[in-house]
């Protein structure tokens, strides 16, 4: 599959250059998963993963700043986070020789639309700052929120439409949940993984939403 999406991004580069100009293909980092390659771990290993986070209730908000957590930090060849993740979700993605994307068509899972102007997206962190430092992160090290803030290995950072980002805000799954009702499942799934991974807590309303919604999977 990457020597095909290669092939063909190559091809689109060859037919730019004949009319006039190509940015420089850049590929997303090896290991670094297509959007699309969701990682569904199914619903029964789902929930038992749910039923081992640890149930507590907010901390408090005192000392939160989303400056609190360092992130779209350098990466590699002139690119930082935010750069990785639109070129790991989106198609035929291009870039100029400063990692500034020229070209792209994107696909946001939160509510369904496709863009091809990468202004219009956001990199959503699944599970938001403003929940993280509330059940757990405040009592990390500034070096780890950078870590949790800019983490590529886990389902933490998504492209998506701004608007939809930004309706989130920084409530979890009891409050908030993508108009996309079919993406449920995943979204589900990848919040669990990201909390568990971090060992960050939920609530009870929390949990019980994320239930529910792992009730959707197939």
């Amino acid at each position: 599959m990457r020597i095909v999406r290669r092939t063909i991004v190559a091809a689109a580069c060859v037919l730019t250059l004949l009319a006039g100009g190509c940015g420089q293909l850049r590929e997303a980092p090896a290991g670094a998963a297509p959007q699309d390659q969701e990682v569904v771990q199914g619903k029964t290993a789902a929930l038992q993963q749910l039923g081992t986070l640890a149930v507590g209730t907010w901390a408090s908000m005192s000392g939160y700043s989303r400056d609190r957590f360092e992130h779209w930090i350098s990466q590699s060849d002139g690119c930082d986070t935010r750069d990785v993740v639109l070129k790991r979700d989106g198609e035929m993605v291009l870039t100029d020789a400063a990692c500034k994307i020229t070209q792209g068509s994107w696909f946001s899972v939160y509510d369904g639309k496709t863009v091809s102007d990468p202004g219009e997206l956001d990199i959503d962190h699944m599970v938001p700052l403003a929940n993280a430092w509330r059940t757990g992160a405040k009592e990390w090290t500034d070096a780890q929120r950078e870590a949790f803030a800019n983490d590529l290995t886990r389902p933490e950072l998504v492209a998506v439409t701004a608007n939809t980002n930004r309706s989130k805000g920084d409530q979890d799954p009891s409050q908030w949940k993508p108009p996309r009702r079919s993406y449920w499942c995943v979204y589900a799934q990848k919040w669990v993984a990201v909390k568990s991974h971090w060992k960050l807590n939920v609530t009870v309303t929390e949990k019980a939403a994320l239930s529910d919604m792992l009730g959707t999977c197939a």
